[in-house]
């Protein structure tokens, strides 16, 4: 099954100052790329460009250089009923409001698995289940 990629798993392939968590996100994103069963979000992109840019100090050409690699994953555009089915998770569920949107873009899309180190790993929400794969049982 399809498993979404949060912004902080691809930004940590690119931060070098946390060489363990750069090379499981590095290796996390090349191996669901080559499964073809990566799926992330606009709001994933855009997180990713911004903290890649202003945080990590790349250039942006090179931000954009991965962007457009990041887009040969199945992208989950942010759509008016996706923003409104993403206030209920943040309501019931008292998530941030932009995890209730990476939440609900995984849900929408079919994924079974969220990766993720903002999230309460090993929690099924509405049959996603969370995985932070910077865990020392992930690892």
């Amino acid at each position: 099954m399809a498993a979404f990629i949060d912004t902080n798993i691809m930004v940590y392939a690119d931060d070098a100052a946390f060489p363990r968590k750069q090379a499981i996100a590095a290796a996390l994103i090349a191996q669901r790329y080559t499964d073809g069963d990566a799926v992330i979000s606009s709001q994933v992109m855009q997180e990713y460009y911004n903290a890649a840019v202003n945080k990590l100090k790349i250039e942006p050409a090179i931000a954009v250089q991965r962007l457009q690699f990041f887009a040969n994953f199945q992208v989950v555009s942010a759509t008016p009923q996706l923003v409104i089915a993403a206030t209920d998770l943040h309501r019931l569920r008292k998530l941030s409001f932009w995890d209730a949107l990476i939440l609900q873009a995984a849900i929408t899309s079919g994924c079974d698995t969220l990766y993720s180190e903002d999230l309460n790993a090993g929690e099924i929400i509405n049959g996603v289940k969370i995985v932070n794969p910077f865990a020392e049982d992930s690892a």
